[in-house]
């Protein structure tokens, strides 16, 4: 497939509308081009792993694999992350939390997956991916509690002890919450009222020095939580979602 020159500069909605999974790999493949071959292979490898793991997956119209690709795009082109194991542990951040039992492998009736499919990923990428990747992994849900509650609470605390995983979630955060104008049906009411009280929470934790991003990424992450809260704020103040 031919892609434009200017690919490497297109907003990703933009490549993601034009050319689908194939133009968001070769976006990814030319920002990868800036590491060196070891980078490019482990960035590579987790990228396959990403492809298998959520190879039946679907978000609304696209294939899961273009959020999780356009997490680590957005982490390399915008934000400026040189760290592999982040932008690895971007490519994976839903693994564990979506298929533990794909990557733990055979574990025995009643136990839980999550602790050996994080060992396994420890094994192949390192243990500091596999703490990255727990971090942005939401808890099993408790039936007593309030699901988007027990979610904020979650990140609010996983968050607060971890910079890099800040960055990731942030990333994510934008694709799903900036994104939101892009989903259909009633995913678009559900994922506004989840995400619309993260954004100061975010934003206090963006704003702290440890945050590792420069000033000017910083601020542009600023202004992309300021147009989620306007696209939230949008659809929850619609007349036709009061009901």
């Amino acid at each position: 497939m031919d892609f434009p020159s200017y690919l490497g500069t297109m907003p990703m909605h933009a490549i993601t509308e034009i050319h689908g999974e194939p133009g968001l790999l070769e976006r990814f493949r030319l920002e990868i081009g800036a590491f060196d071959a070891n980078a490019r292979r482990r960035l590579t490898e987790a990228l396959d792993l990403a492809a298998d793991l959520h190879r039946d997956d679907r978000r609304v119209r696209e294939p899961y694999l273009n959020h999780l690709l356009r997490v680590a795009i957005r982490l390399m082109h915008h934000y400026q992350v040189r760290d592999v194991d982040v932008i690895v542990a971007g490519l994976l951040h839903d693994a564990v939390e979506d298929h533990p039992a794909d990557l733990a492998g055979e574990v025995g009736d009643g136990v839980d997956p999550v602790p050996a499919a994080l060992a396994v990923l420890a094994d192949r990428f390192g243990h500091r991916v596999a703490r990255l990747v727990a971090a942005v992994t939401n808890p099993t849900w408790d039936p007593d509690r309030d699901r988007h509650v027990q979610y904020r609470e979650h990140v609010a605390a996983s968050l607060d002890r971890d910079p890099w995983a800040r960055v990731i979630k942030i990333s994510d955060f934008t694709d799903n919450g900036v994104g939101v104008i892009h989903t259909t049906g009633p995913k678009v009411l559900s994922s506004a009222r989840k995400y619309r009280p993260l954004v100061p929470i975010l934003r206090e934790l963006i704003a702290r020095p440890d945050t590792p991003l420069a000033p000017a990424v910083k601020e542009h992450i600023f202004a992309q939580l300021d147009l989620a809260e306007e696209r939230f704020r949008a659809i929850l103040d619609d007349p036709a979602h009061t009901h």
